[in-house]
C-alpha cells in the first residue's frame, strides 16, 4: 500500500525559506522519479518540479526555476523541496508523487499548506 506524507509547511513571509519533506513507502523507492505538485484555491493541480530515479535529473516550472530546488534521499525514503525567496503565489498545498512528469500513484498524501503572507 502506497504511502506519501507531506510535511515542513508553515507561514512565512514573502522572501523566507521553508524545506518540504515527503516521505515515502509502499513502493522501491529508489526505481521511480519523484515530483513535488501544488495546488491554490480554485485553481488546478500543477507540477512544480521533479526528479529522475536514476541520474537525479530535474525539471522546474518557470515560475519556481532558479528559487527551489528538489532533491532525494533513497536511504530515508525521501524527497525534499527546498524553497527559497518565496512569493505570495506560492501559496498553496503542496503534494509529492512517484513519477518525474506526471503522478503515478492515484491516492495522493494529505499535502502541506504553505502560506507566504506578511
Amino acid at each position: 500500500q502506497v504511502h506519501l506524507v507531506e510535511s515542513g509547511g508553515a507561514l512565512v513571509q514573502p522572501g523566507g525559506s521553508l524545506r518540504l519533506s515527503c516521505a515515502a513507502s509502499g513502493f522501491t523507492f529508489s526505481n521511480y522519479g519523484m515530483s513535488w505538485y501544488r495546488q491554490a484555491p480554485g485553481k488546478e493541480r500543477e507540477l512544480v518540479a521533479g526528479i529522475t530515479n536514476a541520474r537525479g535529473i530535474t525539471n522546474y516550472a518557470d515560475s519556481v526555476k532558479g528559487r527551489f530546488t528538489i532533491s532525494k534521499d533513497n536511504a530515508k525514503n525521501t524527497v525534499y523541496l527546498q524553497m527559497n525567496s518565496l512569493k505570495p503565489e506560492d501559496t498553496a498545498v503542496y503534494y509529492c508523487n512517484a513519477g518525474f512528469k506526471s503522478p503515478i500513484w492515484g491516492d495522493w498524501g494529505q499535502g502541506t499548506q504553505v502560506t507566504v503572507s506578511s
